[in-house]
């Protein structure tokens, strides 16, 4: 343990609804990590209905004297407020997020602390991430779908993100001072069981806004769980649904509508040329899910519309 005073070089945050089980898996993962006394751990309860605070007081009652832990509960429903929550707790100039049902590798922290130390240029990190599936890969789970289910492996070399691309919740840093620029949008982002989303891309967007720089990682690597009832066909179509909704809300001001209604309009002639020449399953699916994100991005911009002549 540091002595009183010391400041962390890494502040852990891991915001957890409903999964103590798995909660308690990554929690005892980190324990096997190197240089975990760099660190301090802040577990945020968003209001969770199971045991899981009983769960983490017990880990900290066993473990607490020698690792850094916190936990806190945030009431506010949202992935995003409990997130802001964790960040304004945080005493460390570096903050990483890690999902509650993510386990990382040995040298995560050891990763992580060096590269921002080293370069820095580097105002956010992320890296690999692979799948832990609770049940069989359905064969219909192609590539263009490992992103929706957070699969990233963008190769064995350092390097910027590419465009469109940016580090995944489960598994990403950054400087504390990405957050003066702005924490997490409250309106975005995961509330209790839905599948909104959208506030990751909105934060990085706005680091690249700034001009900083964002890097992957490769040996900044985790696994990370996939629950058997999210490899069904209604729950990756769900998902590409709230992804259409979370579309249609980052969009601001009348440009952006146009901006959007085009972007929209473009990818459904994408689809129903690209549905003319699929054979696939999976290709057949994923026309089927880029439909739904559509309806979802319309049906947003419509409530939007009825709202706003409503007064």
């Amino acid at each position: 343990m540091r002595e009183y005073g010391d400041v962390p070089k890494l502040s852990i945050i891991i915001c957890t609804y409903n999964r103590a089980p798995l909660l308690i898996k990554t929690l005892q993962s980190l324990l096997k990590l190197d240089h975990l006394e760099q660190a301090e751990i802040i577990v945020v309860d968003n209001c969770s209905k199971d045991d899981t605070e009983a769960c983490v007081k017990k880990f900290i009652g066993k473990h607490g004297a020698d690792v850094d832990i916190r936990y806190m509960m945030e009431p506010m429903q949202g992935l995003s407020a409990a997130r802001n929550t964790g960040i304004l707790a945080s005493k460390s100039p570096l903050i990483a997020f890690l999902d509650d049902d993510a386990i990382p590798c040995q040298r995560w922290i050891t990763t992580i602390v060096s590269t921002f130390e080293s370069k820095p240029e580097v105002m956010a990190m992320g890296g690999k991430i692979a799948p832990i599936f609770e049940s069989k890969r359905p064969d219909w789970l192609i590539k263009p779908f490992e992103l929706p289910y957070t699969i990233v492996d963008l190769g064995s070399r350092i390097k910027e993100y590419p465009k469109q691309l940016h580090p995944c919740g489960a598994n990403m840093a950054m400087r504390k001072l990405v957050f003066d620029i702005s924490l997490f949008p409250l309106d975005l982002g995961r509330k209790g069981d839905s599948l909104l989303s959208g506030e990751e891309t909105w934060l990085f967007g706005q680091i690249q806004k700034e001009g900083h720089s964002i890097l992957y990682h490769p040996e900044m690597a985790v696994d990370h769980f996939v629950p058997a009832a999210r490899l069904t066909e209604d729950w990756i179509m769900r998902r590409y649904y709230s992804q259409g909704i979370s579309n249609a809300m980052k969009s601001e001001g009348l440009k952006g509508k146009l901006i959007l209604v085009g972007k929209t309009a473009a990818k459904l002639v994408y689809i129903l040329a690209d549905s003319i020449l699929s054979r696939s399953k999976g290709r057949r699916l994923l026309n089927k899910c880029r439909l739904e994100s559509i309806r979802g991005t319309l049906h947003m911009i419509l409530n939007r519309e009825r709202h706003s002549a409503a007064g």
